[in-house]
């Protein structure tokens, strides 16, 4: 495939800048700014009800803004809809614009003739992609006959139908299985790597760590960070861990109160109430997981598993929009 046309690196393809959209009294957006670079995966991470497909849709000119501008490689998408159009490929959320009667090649046929491509060369792309989102051995079937996670599959190879400078992806992996997500991100990151600016919302947290570039936090429509992924880690704040411990020989477990002093302060732990033999450790933000546990582990004491409570990524995303607990 050929390599795109996109502006200089140093210069942002999607300009974000202020935008607020309200619907009456209800604020879904509030003055959100970000920039999206061409080889960049920019992951907008945000749960349920946070702003991203909102976001989603004034970046692709389906909404307008109540204020604020976006442009895409310097075009305006308030002032010249259409030219900004011809820049995005788009993946949505929630989709129910493929006929489900045709087949997925004649879905993607039919919506590369919309962007202006040949019969013959929309038949070869639609061909590729599909064989590329892992669904070449059922192109001719009807997409009623589709799993969900299929039709999202096609959903991904429409977005790339054309070698648009802006990829927008929401949620693209919610209804794939581990490696159907890990095969629509590789995807995506090669599109990037040849010269895309590539907007990933998505609540998966767990996904981005790899993957993204750069991240914008989003809640209640509001920017609660931006920075990259190493950046966002460092918000975690407390390390906790699950332990289990179990007495030595015939001897008998320390009561909690006890090992709690036993930390004299580095650390808190807690019965975890999943088992007698399973406790919370909270780690302060200057102590060493070794430290705590040379402390709490001696001749009475054995330690049988030990794993954090959350993955590092949730963690620092919880404690941002104060989910924590």
């Amino acid at each position: 495939m050929r390599p795109m046309a996109v502006p200089p690196n140093e210069q942002p393809v999607v300009a974000i800048s202020e935008v607020s959209r309200h619907y009456g009294s209800t604020v879904a957006l509030e003055s959100v700014s970000l920039a999206v670079r061409c080889r960049e995966v920019h992951a907008l991470l945000g749960r349920n009800g946070a702003g991203k497909t909102t976001l989603m849709r004034v970046v692709a000119g389906l909404v307008d803004p109540s204020s604020g501008t976006c442009r895409l490689a310097g075009v305006d998408v308030r002032g010249a809809p259409q030219e900004a159009r011809r820049l995005v490929g788009l993946v949505p959320s929630g989709d129910r614009s493929f006929y489900l009667r045709l087949s997925a090649v004649e879905n993607l046929v039919f919506f590369g003739r919309l962007y202006g491509l040949r019969k013959r060369d929309a038949q070869a792309r639609a061909l590729a992609l599909l064989g590329e989102v892992g669904l070449e051995h059922v192109a001719t079937r009807p997409m009623n006959t589709y799993s969900h996670g299929m039709q999202k599959r096609v959903s991904v190879a429409r977005g790339m139908l054309v070698d648009a400078p802006v990829l927008l992806i929401d949620e693209a992996t919610h209804d794939l299985d581990p490696e159907g997500a890990v095969e629509i991100r590789e995807l995506l990151r090669r599109a990037a790597d040849r010269g895309a600016a590539v907007l990933w919302a998505t609540q998966r947290v767990e996904e981005i760590r790899g993957f993204a570039d750069q991240v914008t936090v989003l809640e209640l429509g509001r920017v609660r960070f931006q920075g990259t992924v190493t950046e966002l880690l460092e918000r975690a704040g407390a390390r906790r861990f699950v332990l289990s411990l179990c007495a030595n020989g015939n001897g008998r477990m320390p009561s909690t109160d006890a090992l709690d002093r036993a930390l004299g302060g580095i650390g808190r732990i807690a019965a975890a109430g999943t088992g007698d033999d399973t406790f919370l450790l909270a780690l302060s933000d200057d102590t060493t997981l070794g430290e705590a546990l040379g402390l709490l582990l001696g001749e009475r004491i054995h330690l049988l598993a030990c794993r954090q409570e959350r993955p590092e990524v949730e963690g620092a995303f919880l404690a941002l929009i104060g989910g924590g607990e």
